[in-house]
């Protein structure tokens, strides 16, 4: 059945995948070798409730090249699939999918209730972004599919024999750090989110630049003191001196003064050294109350910014939270866990006064349970809380103030500030002081940053170990506790007198109760669990003779940095996976190295002494064709879905791999994923003119490579090969997009755009010898492209090894064919080589030529020819016929020099004369051409000043600065090839 004219995409994709799936194609271990080396990819788990963005369309399409590839090799591979429980994003649809149906919220109907509505969501709504990667073409073992939360309470996949006991996994993992000491209970400051009320992560948090105001406000000093208050210009010249009793400092969020533990200058900064270990009043809440706090030095603020002088309130901001611990200032928290003023606790007169009592070194806890808020302000929101504070600090004339037309008014400035939010919520993050649970992450640095450092995992682009090093050298106590009921729940249980007992199951934290108490008490409990035979039986309530467990969940960091191990069965059933550990490579993005990347290395190092990969490839945010970073509100966001459905899987894929260059700028644009298609189509009715002329059917499968006579089929056969060598090169150095270009130079070029045009002449002629011969080494050429190209672009080419196939069809699908294994040394001619080559070259010349000349399209020219060499004049007459038929020559004449007004072409050491005297007015493609020069010189001019602008280069985006040196560049290779041209056309007047 001959090919149709175009390949139809949204008929032809779903059908060859399910076919692909028929066939389990994607089965680990799938068309592996006798004794084949493993290859292995974990996949980064997206979230459960996610769908396919651009960046997962990247990313995937990266990892399936690479596993498509070693599978058609023969390697033993195994391309592992799965999903986060996302802890925030799951709690978060189901309370609005509860919501929207008018149901009971999680807290009316309670924790486990609200867990089955969860698991019930998962099985019916979730795993959505599964089927999308099947439309992109991604051959992960979908029957492995592995989940963060696998094998908890609730869990219908429990059992299942390709689904690892993840959960079991993580709580193991977690008492045994715990027992070791390297995971505890601290309070710390963390990023709040106070509308899911739980603990964020960094990377959870988007700062945004909203507009913000700076207070400027007057610490009194104690006492009445005053001191001379001294500013000086750069050159040491007095321009202010004044007495003062206060400091001066700026802020941006006056509602946090309250929390106030000290002011801080830096140690350099003689303005306010007569002062130093003095005291100063917090200038709000009631007066005779008002706390006293010290003045002191810190590297921390900046002399130059501002009044120099910062207040440190170390419960509600990372920088003042870092001063206060090295200074031993205490911590006052002033919000409860909504972001409300705390109206909890004594009133504000005994707080202050126990607070006053206290002073530096006082427990933490004890420090912790003094609410420091006035009365007035209890309870209030905390942005309304500001405007209170402002209004009364203000009031009492405590606001420094300045001339403003005509009259003092607050100094208050208006000013762009970076503000956190909640990536999902949307609400301002709070810096807040709470109790967690931490890993010692510095005590798992070492073995880490020496796997690096010694290349047993390497890093690609180099640049991410710079970072690696960087994150490790600085790394902080990782907060692994969230405020959830979505996630793998803390394994601590508590006593009535807060006694922790880790264990994997109620039990065997009753049996620990029950060792360390050794009372009755403990002992009817631990038989009360037994009894019950339940993960939380009994463990509801606090009283004496039971434990409670920890309400919190694990950070989903925690359990996915798990996921190589986890994935593959360990601990229970490791050693059936354990060929694919370490695993080949990681593909993710360059912004979780440290989320992610960083803390796999370090509890696989810690949990078994092994690293987690041996390569780690890491890519940069996909951004559009200008560069911008995509996001609604520009309007610029890439629906890969929709992408498919207008251009193809296809399409979207090669795009990707043609973007993907070693740690450059992923820049994806909607014009060349049409571009992509287009050569889809190139391929396909390259396909078609092979079937059409009978070079289909063929089944090269265990066979040599053709050995042709002729010169023609010679050189195609060596180019083939040469780019095998190419992919095979680049995608070993995980250059993606060198593979591309290489793919897409030879098959739109060399094999399409010439070789095919070369055997027209031949297919149309009577050589019977000629014709048999240029089949077959048409049909090798489309056979090995199609292989070469699999990985790259699945569907098109499976789909075309298919309507190729022999009478009695393939035995493999294509995605389970071997890779060519073609050699340049085998199969390179030079002479053919030599020959091809020049003609290509000839051609192209005067097809260049003919264009810069403005010379009509349909003109036939006559040729003339000078100073030509044997060699040259061999290839000259051997390829006469190609040569006139595709640069539209009608004429050749050997010449011992060139009449005027004859444009001159130079190959090598042969000269070639075009007569264009009655074919193109010289005159006016002169003024054409330098119209167009004198324009382009413009443009080169303003862009050249755009960038010799030092305020440009320093304010402008990263990316509106690369727009304008790629556009510089353009034009001054416009700019080459206009003057050649004129010049060209001045030598026609001579």
């Amino acid at each position: 059945m001959p090919l149709d004219k175009t390949f139809d995409t949204a008929k032809a994709e779903p059908r060859i995948y399910q076919q692909w799936e028929e066939a389990q194609c994607f089965a680990a271990g799938r068309n592996a070798a006798k004794n084949a080396q493993p290859y292995c990819i974990m996949i980064p788990p997206p979230n459960v409730t996610g769908v396919l963005h651009i960046g997962h369309a990247f990313n995937n399409t990266l990892q399936d090249i690479l596993i498509r590839r070693r599978r058609m090799q023969g390697w033993n591979t195994l391309w592992q699939p799965g999903v986060d429980h996302a802890g925030i994003a799951t709690q978060m649809v189901v309370e609005r999918h509860l919501a929207q149906a008018g149901r009971p919220s999680r807290h009316d109907m309670g924790r486990a209730a609200f867990l089955d509505e969860v698991w019930a969501w998962k099985e019916h709504s979730g795993n959505r972004i599964v089927e999308q990667l099947k439309r992109l073409g991604a051959s992960c073992d979908f029957s492995r599919t592995a989940f963060t939360m696998a094998g908890a309470q609730g869990d219908t996949r429990v059992g299942h024999e390709n689904s690892p006991n993840f959960h079991d996994a993580v709580i193991r993992v977690f008492v045994e750090m715990y027992d070791a000491g390297l995971i505890y209970r601290d309070k710390r400051l963390v990023n709040w989110d106070p509308h899911f009320e739980t603990a964020i992560s960094d990377l959870e948090v988007e700062n945004r630049e909203t507009p913000g105001h700076m207070w400027h406000f007057k610490y009194p000093l104690a006492g009445g003191i005053t001191y001379t208050y001294v500013e000086r210009d750069a050159q040491g010249k007095v321009v202010l001196e004044e007495s003062r009793d206060y400091i001066s400092i700026a802020t941006t969020r006056p509602e946090t003064m309250l929390g106030d533990g000290a002011v801080a200058v830096h140690p350099s900064d003689a303005r306010y050294a007569p002062i130093v270990g003095q005291l100063c009043e917090i200038p709000v809440g009631p007066k005779a109350q008002r706390r006293l706090i010290p003045i002191i030095t810190d590297a921390y603020p900046d002399p130059d910014f501002g009044s120099g002088a910062v207040k440190i309130t170390g419960a509600h901001d990372f920088n003042d939270y870092a001063v206060a611990r090295r200074a031993g200032i205490p911590l006052y928290r002033l919000m409860d866990t909504r972001a409300r003023m705390r109206s909890d606790g004594v009133p504000y007169t005994e707080a202050v006064a126990k607070a006053q009592q206290l002073g530096a070194g006082a427990p933490m806890q004890e420090v912790d349970s003094l609410n420091l808020v006035p009365d007035d302000l209890r309870g209030l929101d905390r942005f309304e809380a500001r405007k209170r504070v402002v209004e009364q600090i203000t009031a009492e004339g405590l606001a420094v103030m300045i001339k403003g037309e005509g009259a003092l008014r607050p100094l208050v400035e208006s000013r762009p500030i970076m503000q956190p939010f909640g990536d999902r919520s949307g609400v301002v993050i709070e810096p807040m002081l709470t109790d967690q649970w931490f890993v010692d992450s510095a005590k798992l640095v070492a073995p880490a940053v020496q796997a690096v450092r010694s290349k047993a995992i390497g890093v690609f682009p180099e640049s991410g170990e710079k970072v690696f090093y960087h994150w490790m050298k600085t790394i902080e106590p990782w907060c692994i506790s969230r405020q959830l009921w979505w996630g793998h729940r803390i394994p601590v249980w508590y006593d009535g007198q807060g006694h922790q007992f880790c264990a994997t199951t109620a039990l065997g934290a009753y049996e620990k109760a029950a060792q360390f108490h050794r009372t009755q008490g403990a002992r009817a409990a631990l038989e009360q669990v037994r009894a019950a035979q339940g993960e939380d039986s009994g463990l509801g309530d606090a009283h004496p003779g039971k434990l409670w467990r920890d309400a919190d969940v694990l950070d989903t960091w925690f359990s996915s940095a798990l996921w190589p191990l986890g994935t593959l069965g360990w601990p229970d059933d490791f050693d059936k996976m354990r060929a694919y550990y370490p695993t080949s490579i990681l593909v993710t993005g360059q912004d979780i190295l440290f989320f992610w990347v960083a803390r796999m290395i370090m509890l696989q190092l810690h949990l078994i002494g092994e690293i987690p990969f041996k390569q780690v490839y890491l890519h940069g945010l996909v951004r559009d064709g200008k560069g911008r970073k995509m996001s609604k509100s520009a309007g610029n966001v890439v629906d890969p879905l929709q992408i498919i459905d207008s251009y193809g899987a296809d399409a979207l894929r090669f795009a990707n791999a043609a973007m993907a260059s070693l740690g450059g700028a992923l820049r994806l644009d909607t014009q060349r994923i049409k571009g992509y298609r287009n050569f889809s189509t190139k391929l396909w009715n390259a396909a078609r003119f092979a079937e059409a002329n009978g070079a289909t059917g063929y089944d090269f499968a265990g066979r040599a490579a053709p050995v042709p006579a002729r010169v023609l089929n010679r050189w195609i056969m060596g180019e083939t090969a040469k780019l095998r060598v190419k992919v095979d090169s680049a995608l070993d150095a995980l250059r993606f997009n060198d593979a591309a270009a290489a793919l897409h130079g030879f098959v739109w070029g060399t094999f399409c755009d010439w070789y095919v045009e070369f055997t027209k002449p031949i297919f149309a002629g009577t050589d019977t010898d000629a014709i048999a011969e240029t089949r077959e080494s048409l049909a090798w050429v489309l056979d090995q492209c199609l292989r070469l190209l699999h990985p790259v672009m699945p569907f098109i080419t499976e789909e075309l090894w298919r309507l190729t196939a022999p009478v009695a069809g393939r035995t493999r699908m294509l995605a389970l064919s071997d890779w060519p294994d073609c050699a340049p040394a085998a199969l390179v001619d030079s002479a053919a080589d030599q020959q091809m080559t020049w003609v290509i070259a000839l051609i192209e010349a005067i097809r260049s030529a003919r264009v810069q000349m403005g010379v009509p399209a349909g003109a036939v020219l006559p040729m003339l020819v000078a100073d030509i060499a044997n060699t040259d004049r061999a290839n000259l007459a051997a390829n006469e016929a190609l040569i006139f038929r595709l640069a539209r020559i009608k004429s050749l004449q050997e010449v011992e020099s060139f009449p005027k007004g004859c444009l001159t072409i130079t190959l090598g050491e042969a000269s070639f004369g075009l007569p264009l005297a009655g074919v193109i007015d010289v005159a006016a493609e002169k003024r054409r051409l330098q119209k167009t020069l004198t324009q382009r010189e413009r443009e080169i001019d303003k862009l050249q000043s755009r960038l010799g602008n030092r305020e440009f280069l320093a304010e402008a985006p990263q990316d509106v600065v690369a727009r304008t040196r790629e556009a510089l560049s353009l034009r001054e290779g416009e700019i080459t090839k206009l003057r050649a041209a004129l010049a060209r056309l001045s030598n026609l007047e001579a």
